[in-house]
């Protein structure tokens, strides 16, 4: 007999004796699910549009004091702060961010994950899931190209697995001797911004980011980055780490690995790759060969929950030498003793408590196999290509640049429509687009100026329906045109 709380009421905790009304709950959580999906293919775009005044007022009146004491009464009251209104991301009209719509093994994966809440940090609270994630980072590493040696972890995402990277990068330096100030990171101008949040936290200079330009494709120009190489050596700085990109944010540009790797190495820098992005082509067989050249960096970001359609999160960090996981490493008596007989995750990750997020990639992959995955990249890619195609050909839209894989730039600009007028619209035609629950793109800016993009990442749109928001885009823009003239 379970002992009683102070409310006298147990049967809210997961265990045997409340079996039943852990399927009752369960079945009304589906059920709530399933309408709601239901309702959402009804209606036609990814968001109902509303505001951010109004989606914060149906919260904070919520009184937290209060318990609804009813799960169906809370569902309810859940929807109505938040899945009425939520962004549905595998919509086709939703082409804004890098969002994915996730697969099915992963998401029966999550109720294991949630209801045994195993926690990855130690041995003792895992067991067999130690073995799978490591399993899955010796998978992933081979995808890779990385020999024995490697190594890897889980991580809530590519922010955390690029800081982790950095870091195994600085301490690197740190123990070569060098002194912090005088560390340096070079990372293409279009890489993402959690590497200068990195270099911040890390404690570098807050002139240790050097920004090196790219071509006319958007990746890393190597000419440019033996320059800035140069430039800092000629300082008398030390460049601790170049990062490549290997998927771009808003071009999708892998960065010519190969001659950045050349680079680095010559120049004694760690290579982090950032293919938060780009990673799921590992699991590709057409698209690897892309990625050629990952396989000489000292540390590679992948993000599952990008073009791997894993939920959120679902990230790792891989290295070429474990030894360097080190660095992280920080026993505690009461957790992960120095003379603990058996493994310890928490050993090489930056997080302690860590949920089991590896597992919902065991189960895809073991329902579904890498091939299907790859080809879900391979839909996306050969998307974007053609998608792009039709807008070179658009009497009213402006391409910015031929799509390199999954990503498209654009923006309303017919023939007489001024870059200032042009920098005007698309931000309106964005935000008319959200608030009618049209479609949702996103939005960026090139040399200074204002663009939308289409991020596309659902194996199951069509070209057909990509173009239906970029027909809404024309539309739109020809409206507010119309509106500015007048």
């Amino acid at each position: 007999m379970p002992f009683a709380s102070a409310a006298g009421d147990t049967r809210h905790l997961f265990h045997p004796a409340h079996l039943d009304e852990f399927l009752a709950t369960m079945r009304l959580g589906l059920d709530h699910l399933a309408g709601a999906l239901r309702d959402q293919d009804a209606r036609s775009g990814p968001a109902t549009g509303v505001l951010p005044e109004q989606a914060a007022k149906s919260v904070v009146d919520v009184d937290l004091d209060r318990p609804l004491g009813d799960a169906g009464a809370a569902l309810a009251e859940m929807s109505r702060v938040w899945l009425d209104d939520a962004v549905w991301f595998h919509d086709p009209s939703y082409v804004a961010h890098l969002n994915c719509p996730v697969v099915v093994p992963a998401l029966l994966a999550e109720l294991f994950v949630s209801a045994v809440n195993s926690s990855l940090d130690t041995f003792d609270q895992s067991v067999g899931g130690t073995f799978v994630e490591r399993h899955l980072i010796d998978w992933t590493a081979g995808r890779i190209g990385f020999g024995p040696t490697a190594d890897g972890v889980f991580t809530s995402g590519g922010t955390q697995s690029n800081l982790q990277g950095l870091h195994l990068a600085r301490d690197a330096a740190l123990a070569a001797g060098h002194a912090a100030a005088d560390l340096r990171v070079l990372a293409s101008a279009d890489g993402h911004f959690s590497v200068q949040k990195a270099a911040k936290l890390l404690g570098l200079a807050p002139d240790a980011v050097v920004t090196v330009a790219v071509d006319a494709d958007h990746r890393m120009d190597p000419a440019a980055l033996g320059c800035a190489l140069a430039g800092v050596r000629a300082a008398g700085l030390v460049p601790m780490a170049v990062v490549a990109t290997a998927g771009t944010t808003d071009f999708g540009a892998v960065d010519p690995l190969p001659a950045v790797a050349a680079l680095a190495e010559a120049h004694g820098a760690w290579l982090h790759v950032d293919a938060a992005y780009g990673g799921g082509m590992l699991a590709s067989a057409r698209l690897r060969p892309r990625l050629v050249g990952i396989e000489r960096a000292d540390s590679v970001t992948v993000d599952y929950h990008k073009t791997w359609f894993q939920p959120v999160s679902s990230s790792a960090l891989l290295v070429r030498d474990s030894r360097h996981l080190g660095h992280v490493t920080w026993h505690a008596d009461y957790l992960n003793p120095k003379d603990a007989a058996h493994p310890n995750q928490v050993d090489k990750s930056l997080q302690t408590t860590r949920r089991f997020d590896a597992l919902k990639l065991w189960l895809t992959l073991r329902v579904m196999g890498p091939d299907v995955i790859g080809g879900y990249v391979e839909d996306v890619v050969d998307l974007a290509t053609a998608v792009g195609e039709r807008l070179a050909e658009h009497p009213e839209l402006e391409l910015a640049a031929t799509p390199q894989l999954s990503t498209v730039v654009f923006r309303y600009r017919p023939t007489g429509l001024t870059e200032d007028t042009a920098d005007l619209l698309a931000g309106r035609i964005r935000s008319t687009l959200y608030e009618r629950g049209t479609a949702m793109v996103a939005a960026t800016k090139v040399d200074g100026r204002c663009w939308l993009k289409l991020t596309l990442l659902n194996p199951m749109a069509t070209l057909d329906d990509v173009l239906a928001v970029t027909d809404a885009v024309a539309a739109i823009g020809r409206e507010l045109t119309a509106e500015v003239a007048a």
